[in-house]
């Protein structure tokens, strides 16, 4: 038995995200009937998180055992010419494969994740970037923003910035880091993080844009972190805006 580590790319467009589910497809059940097809062997691939449906992924890490000794090369374009074959419409792409130690695991030997979000901030809707960021029409502070977002770095209970349906036994997290750059019309927001609660950086995001929007302070921020209440804190961002950028073990 070997343990195999791939890192993969996908635009989560009509997507359901990264996990299994019985109400639509998910880029777990691409890869996992891509690797039967290869392989012959049922196996669970294992992520470093659970994206959101519409989530995107720029460097999504996964794991998987298998029997048979495959050649990496050939396990990584045998699951892009499967994932090809099956799922015509969706883009999912294995960028590597490598063995790796039986004990690694992608989900629990994680350091340290980094999202991007992006923020499109003019008027005329977008045409290439439509499903890849999330369009506000009014261009935003994003001075103001980069004041608000100090608020949020550390440890703190972050009841206020996660679902209600989120079933993390704890809102304890850490935020090492937001960092807010402009790239003219265009926002990107980078967030990192050793894990993050459900719906966690598209509610900092939707939080931030209400003060960018000159509607919120950094200390309506501190207040609303303070709060401990979902109701309290800005919009869940649209999933379409958010990527995941990269894992660091």
């Amino acid at each position: 038995m070997t343990r195999y580590k791939i890192n993969i790319e996908y635009d989560g467009t009509n997507l359901v995200g990264w996990q299994k589910q019985k109400n639509g497809l998910s880029i777990q059940e691409i890869l996992e009937n891509s690797l039967y097809k290869l392989s012959g062997e049922k196996e669970t691939i294992q992520g470093s998180g659970r994206t959101d449906a519409g989530v995107h992924a720029l460097n999504q890490v996964g794991h998987f055992d298998l029997h048979k000794k495959i050649k990496t090369d050939a396990i990584r374009d045998g699951l892009n010419f499967h994932i090809k074959n099956l799922y015509k419409k969706y883009n999912v792409s294995v960028l590597k494969c490598q063995k790796t130690k039986k004990n690694f695991n992608a989900r629990f030997d994680a350091k340290e994740r980094t999202y991007l979000y992006k923020i499109l901030d003019r008027r005329p809707a977008p045409a290439i970037q439509n499903k890849r960021v999330w369009h506000v029409k009014k261009k935003l502070d994003n001075k103001l923003m980069k004041k608000a977002a100090k608020v949020l770095i550390g440890k703190h209970d972050f009841t206020s910035f996660r679902s209600t349906e989120c079933q993390a036994k704890s809102p304890i997290k850490t935020i090492n880091s937001i960092k807010i750059v402009r790239k003219s019309s265009e926002l990107e927001i980078w967030i990192k993080a050793k894990s993050f609660l459900m719906n966690q950086c598209r509610i900092i995001v939707g939080s931030l844009a209400m003060v960018g929007k000159e509607k919120w302070s950094a200390k309506d921020i501190e207040n609303i972190l303070k709060a401990k209440k979902r109701g309290v804190a800005g919009q869940t961002a649209p999933p379409w805006g958010l990527f995941l950028h990269s894992i660091k073990y």
